[in-house]
């Protein structure tokens, strides 16, 4: 989107900054995830702590920028990893490794889950 703006009798065209596109595509992820959790403005701007549902309105539509703490809470309350705000992939652990890095797990339960991969495999025959 281009802005035109008059200054003193003269037509200023602004193109848009890579900052205003970074902070619009934020945003629009924020709505996306606030949307498919079924969340509201309300609710959220509540849920990190802003005072009225006009920030997350602000927020969403790029006319506001989201500090990196603040979009910490925002991806937290959302349940998604801030990378995915940022449109970068996040990788998805390794079950094995998973099971392996949790030190709670006993062995009985990795055996469990691991049977119940296996059952999950057989289904796809």
């Amino acid at each position: 989107m281009i802005s035109v703006q008059y200054h003193y009798d003269k037509l200023l065209i602004q193109k848009p900054t890579m900052k205003k596109e970074r902070y619009k595509f934020i945003g629009n992820k924020i709505k996306q995830a606030r949307e498919e959790s079924g969340m509201s403005q309300k609710d959220l701007a509540e849920i990190v702590g802003y005072g009225s549902p006009t920030a997350i309105s602000l927020i969403e539509s790029g006319e506001r920028e989201v500090a990196a703490d603040m979009l910490d809470k925002i991806a937290q309350a959302l349940h998604h990893d801030v990378n995915f705000f940022l449109g970068k992939e996040t990788p998805k652990p390794d079950l094995l490794f998973a099971l392996r890095a949790d030190k709670k797990i006993s062995r009985e339960d990795e055996k469990t889950i691991l049977s119940f991969v296996e059952y999950v495999k057989s289904k796809r025959k």
